[in-house]
């Protein structure tokens, strides 16, 4: 029996171990904001928070994510919407917003970790993450305003 906490809720698992998280997340637990890309963890469209750092959901096997707390996109709005979200309407990043998820809270945990990124620090701190619509110059824009409003 695995449990781990999913956006604040406590949940047992009682299957594979070696389930990815990603497959827990959207198949059993209907979180679908969560994507599904390359299935090796080198796009970023499932990235999300494990204990705050950000993770390949589609790498991640449930055994290694007991006793975590897993934060999914559907859960950093919970209070509200988060900084990095208004930034993102604000500056309309989303193309066709596939990766934008994975965007959005790789950006967070970017943000946790160097409050006031440089452009560097964000084109460093977010290259694992593809966006075939190109939309990297808006990306940074947005991870910059969501710097600003932060306290």
């Amino acid at each position: 029996m695995i449990e781990l906490g999913v956006n604040g809720t406590q949940r047992l698992f009682d299957g594979d171990p070696n389930m990815p998280l990603l497959w827990y997340l959207r198949d059993i637990l209907g979180l679908t904001g969560t994507k599904f890309g390359c299935g090796v963890g080198l796009c970023g469209a499932c990235t999300v928070h494990k204990n705050g750092q950000a993770v390949r959901a589609c790498i991640t096997p449930l055994s290694s994510a007991a006793g975590a707390q897993i934060t999914t996109i559907e859960g950093i709005g919970a209070q509200g919407l988060h900084p990095v979200q208004k930034a993102w309407m604000q500056v309309n990043v989303p193309q066709c917003g596939y990766c934008q998820p994975g965007q959005m809270m790789q950006a967070i945990a970017l943000l946790a970790e160097t409050p006031k990124p440089t452009d560097e620090q964000i084109d460093e701190g977010m290259a694992a993450n593809i966006c075939r619509c190109g939309t990297y110059q808006r990306i940074r824009a947005a991870i910059k305003a969501a710097a600003e409003e932060r306290p």
